[in-house]
This record gives structure tokens, sequence and C-alpha cells, in this order.
């Protein structure tokens, strides 16, 4: 895991300014402890900091081919590089270092921008060609790794984080406010815009290219299945090409010259991993829990028994709430962008400790998606199922009449049925994406001081396309929208608090070939009845306990509305109804009042929608006011001491 920056500019007369260059690689020194190079020739220059994880003598950066045509900078992990040098070599390549990093090179030579075919791993790389005068910059399939560029009338910039091309100058902090909405919906933005104007992230799957000659040209080179199988396939036989598949991409992601752990949250994921891993390796295992005080929001006792099961080497951590918001404002400087999830700080806390004793941790992020893990699934699935019966068996009038005489029921039972086919519209924007907002349509509508905000844009737009374009029936859209979309933000927040720790993670469950696996079978042995994950239970049966088989999914629910009516609340008096928030002008007051209002008596539950107020405030003191999270820890602390 490393940080890589760099610079093309479009005057070939103007050489690179390396002073700038090195100001953008030394903001990700987190990313890379370990090292730092830079190349630059002409207008173009590559930096780079280094966490040595294989070769760790060698693998130097950037890096080039023989004889200097061709330079690298890397970060990420390619595990089939063994396997890729043998040919490379009888091709006549010869190697100088053990690292991954050379067989892109060399692979480079060989394929030109289809090397990224080849490639079994997590990645992102920029190569310049200095023959053809060409930048090739790509993503990893699933986006595990991060790579975001800005062009701008003088120069191409690109970096690992946001961060680093802000270091560069190129472009001035300016918040991106047509992704509000999309925000305030799904927590994050997907698709290739970030927060700041002119600031784009590359998508997943993809490559850029770019000369003076032929501009940008953007290539998807992997996506997801097009077919589901439709061959007969029992659940016995689905899980034995499941048990193979994880197998083989566990064993994979073992490589390492470093000590290498686990993250083990107590969890079906990632006990999986952690009986797997334990069978693979000579010595015990080091796995990692972290916790939180209260009862309902700790799942270490879990964690414990997978530990004691695998017999590992744990090591735990618990995030007091005063840990939890003093740490808040640093991570978001390091995540660039508001925190869409509050197990992200926690998932910090977790790996400053790991760090301690390793420098690579394996995750189970992306079982979820693939296997149908989350609830909303199953609710959406039988709100369709049954939804489509109530329709069909029940007169028009009489769903409008039940529809239109839920506001009589009790508050508790109205806010439920509200979110049934009783009320929701037949479609899947409504039942898969409306259903689960943070704040749905009519909520923005009153919120934003613009509704025309709303109206200009679709926040479901790339959710939507997504789930049109997949094969199957509805679980199979939903697993793939979701993979393309909802994933690609936990994996930056995995990337980010990690890395902000100065540690590697992995994530097996994410391996291509694995997900081209799980991804063609049809949702059915994902989901049985009210059952989630099916396939993958009956492929890990034996290597993890049962309580952790047949226990409900928790999650890493973060009472962080709780924690708002308390002690802190008046973190919302300062970051959602302070005159400074007030002032930006992007929201109604009224609204926001009424909002922090019923929360604090109880009256509704905003715990999540306050989360992302507070999140932008804090942004946008940073990042647009030029505040250091130094002075905003101060400013939260002074209240809720």
């Amino acid at each position: 895991m490393c940080g890589i920056v760099g610079i093309a500019g479009l005057n070939p007369l103007e050489p690179v300014d390396e002073t700038r260059l090195k100001i953008m690689r030394d903001v990700l020194r987190h990313r890379g402890p370990d090292g730092e190079g830079l190349w630059t020739e002409g207008s173009v220059g590559l930096g780079f900091r280094r966490l040595a994880i294989i070769d760790v003598q060698g693998g130097a950066q950037p890096m080039p081919n023989e004889d200097g045509s061709v330079w690298v900078v890397f970060n990420g992990e390619i595990y089939n590089h063994a396997k890729l040098r043998p040919w490379l070599e009888a091709r006549g390549h010869r190697y100088r270092t053990r690292a991954d990093t050379e067989t892109i090179v060399h692979l480079y030579e060989e394929e030109g921008e289809r090397c990224v075919e080849k490639l079994q791993g997590m990645f992102a790389f920029a190569i310049w060609d200095r023959a053809r005068q060409r930048l090739l910059l790509a993503r990893d399939r699933l986006g595990i790794k991060p790579l975001y560029y800005a062009l701008t009338d003088r120069e191409l910039v690109f970096g690992s984080e946001i961060k680093a091309i802000l270091a560069s100058g190129a472009v001035a902090p300016a918040l991106n406010r047509a992704i509000v909405p999309e925000f305030l919906a799904n927590r994050y933005v997907a698709g290739p815009e970030t927060f700041f104007e002119g600031v784009r992230k590359l998508l997943p799957g993809r490559t850029l290219t770019w000369s003076l000659r032929d501009g940008l040209a953007e290539r998807r080179y992997w996506q997801l299945p097009t077919e589901i199988d439709s061959a007969p396939l029992s659940q016995t036989e689905a899980a034995a090409s499941v048990r193979a598949g994880l197998e083989a991409a566990v064993e994979s992601h073992l490589m390492s010259d470093v000590p290498l752990g686990l993250f083990l949250s107590g969890g079906l994921d990632s006990s999986a991993l952690a009986g797997l891993m334990a069978r693979m390796v000579k010595t015990p295992i080091r796995t990692f829990s972290v916790g939180l005080p209260e009862a309902d929001a700790n799942e270490l006792d879990y964690a414990r028994l997978v530990a004691r099961s695998v017999r590992s080497v744990h090591r735990e951590v618990v995030v007091t709430p005063g840990e939890f918001f003093d740490e808040l404002p640093r991570l978001i400087r390091h995540e660039d962008e508001p925190i869409a999830f509050t197990s992200s700080v926690p998932l910090y806390f977790v790996s400053r400790l790991a760090a301690e004793d390793v420098k690579v941790v394996l995750t189970g992020e992306g079982a979820d998606e693939l296997f149908l893990g989350y609830h909303r699934y199953r609710i959406t699935h039988w709100n369709d199922r049954l939804g489509r019966a109530y329709r069909r068996l029940a007169p028009a009038a009489l769903t409008s009449g039940i529809a239109g005489s839920l506001g009589r029921l009790p508050r508790r039972l109205q806010r439920y049925a509200r979110r049934t086919f009783l009320a929701l519209a037949p479609d899947s924007r409504q039942l898969f994406c409306e259903n689960f907002a943070v704040f749905p349509t009519a909520m923005q509508q009153e919120l934003l001081a613009d509704p025309a905000m709303l109206a200009a844009r679709d926040p479901y737009h790339e959710a939507l396309a997504c789930y049109a374009d997949a094969p199957g029936g509805d679980l199979d859209r939903m697993s793939r929208a979701d993979l393309q979309t909802y994933l690609v933000e936990l994996l930056m927040k995995q990337d980010q608090m990690s890395m902000a720790a100065s540690i590697e993670s992995r994530v097996p469950f994410l391996d291509h070939e694995f997900v081209e696996r799980v991804a063609a079978m049809p949702g059915s042995v994902k989901l049985r009845g009210w059952q989630t994950k099916a396939v993958l239970r009956a492929a890990i049966q034996d290597v993890v306990p049962r309580p952790i088989l047949t226990r409900r999914k928790m999650g890493f629910p973060v009472p962080v509305g709780r924690w708002l009516r308390g002690p802190f609340r008046l973190l919302v008096d300062d970051l959602v109804l302070g005159p400074r928030a007030l002032e930006r002008g992007l929201f109604d007051p009224g609204a926001l009042r009424r909002l922090a209002h019923a929360h604090r008596t109880g009256a509704a539950e905003h715990g999540d929608r306050l989360w992302l107020l507070i999140n932008l405030e804090i942004w946008q003191r940073m990042f647009l006011d030029g505040e250091d999270a130094g002075s905003l820890l101060e400013d939260l602390e002074r209240p809720c001491a």
C-alpha cells in the first residue's frame, strides 16, 4: 500500500515544478512512511510514498523498465505477479527486483493498455510511456484502491487522495453543490464526481489515457458477468463452488514479506476468513477487534469466541464517545470528504491498534453485497413479492384507501407501515432507493434552501442505471447495483481509515475471479426465505463456530443518535444550527431546527441525518474555510467537556 502522485503539463516546453510534486507526494506520507521517490522529465513528473510490503529492500519507485522508456508508480498488490513473471522472463524481460511493481512495467511493454486485464489484485497505478509521450492511469476492477485526477488548462494532475491534488494548487477547494442531494440521500457520491469542483475519480475497472496529441480517453476494461447462470445448481454444489473460490482467494491474499493479521468483527464474513486463514498458516494468526462501551453496539464477545476457536493472538480496543468525536475532524481530513459511515471512526482505532503489530490486515468487506447480507435486500425483495400479490388481488380503490389511512395509525406503527408495500410504489426507485435513503426526496424538498438543486439531478441515477443494466431478478439487480456504487464508498472508507494508520487492508471476498463466480449465481441461492448469505453459511459451516452462523447481523451500529441526544447534543447546536452553518445558505433554517428538535425530544430518530449534516459542516470548515483539524478539535471538545 502506497501513495502515488503525478503531473503532466500541457506545455512540453515548461518543465514540471519539482517543489510542487514533492509537496503533493509528502502530503501522503501516512500512506507510505517507509520511503519516497521522485522522477521528472520535461513537463512530466511522478512521485511516490512507500509502505514496504513486498521486496522490502528493493521495490523503490518510481520504477523504470530496463532502458528507462517506461516509468511506473503503483499503489496496491498484484497477487498473481509470481505466475506472470516466468512468461515475461521468457519474453526477454530482465527483472532487477522481486517486487510486483516490476511485473506491471514489463506487462505493459507486452500488452500496452490491456495489461490490466491480466492483473489479479488491487491496484491504482500510473505509467509514463516516453516513446509514445502518453500517460496511462488505471484502477482495479472493484475500486479497492483509489485514484483521483483533475484536468486544467495547464496540466493533468493525479493522486491517491484528493488532498494531493489540492496541494498541487491546480484547483482551488470549492464545494460541488450539484452533488449535495445525492450525498443527503445516499451518504456518498457515486460516479466520477467528488465533493470538489474540478476533481474527479477514476471509476473502478477503467483506464484513462492522456497525451498531447489525443487528449483524454477513458476505457472500461471489466464489468460484472452479463448473465446469471441458468443451469440447475443445488445448494450443496453452489456451496462447494463458493468454498473452493474463497479458499483460493484467501490463500493468494496471504502474500506478504511483513507480518499480517485480520480485522475480526465477530460477524460471519471476518469469522470465515479467520477460520480459513488459521488452516493455511503455520503460526497463530493475529486478530484485532474494536468495540464501543454500549452493550447493544458491542460485538467483542463474538469476536473473542472466534479468536478462541482459531487460537489467534487477539487484541481489542474500546472507543469511548469522547474519543470518537475527538478524532472525527482529523479523520474527515484523511478521507477528504464527509465521512459517510459512523463505523469509519472505530475502523481507524482498530487500524491504529493493528499497526502496532502488523503491516497488513485482511477484512471481510464485499461479502454483504456479493451474498445479499444486508437486511434491506430481503425487505425490498419481500416488499416487491407481497406488493405484487396485494395489488393483483385488491381493487385499486382499496389499495389507495389503505395507503391514505396509514396516517391514522399510532406513530410507531405508522413509521413501519410507510416503508412497506402498503405505501410504496411498485418500482425500484421507491423500493430499493427511496425506502432506504437517509434524506428521502420529500425531506430534501423541505430541507434544501434551493429546491432546484434536487430538481436538476436525480440522486439515484447511478444506482438505478446499474440496476437497470443488470441481468436476473430483483435480488441479482440489487447486488450488482451495490457492487458498483455503495461498495465503492465502503472500500474508500476501508482504504483511507487503514492508511491513516499506515496499514494495508486486503479484501479476499473481492478477488475478481471469486466475484465473477458468485455474481453469476442466482440470488435464490444467496437469500433463502428470510435467511441471508445462505450459500456462504453452507460453504463455511465447518470453520465457523455455530453461534456465529446463527446469530443476527449487527453491522457495527454506532449509537450516534443517542450520543447526540446526550452530552454531545451541543455539537448539533454548533455544527448544524450555529450561525456559521446557517450562513452557508444550503439548508432552510426552520427545517434544520425542526429536525434537531424532533430528535432531541425523542419524537423522531434523526441520528443518521444529523451525522451527515455535522460531517458536511466540519468538512466545509476545514477544506473551504481553511481551519485545521486541531482547532476544530478544540471547538468540539469545549462544549462537550
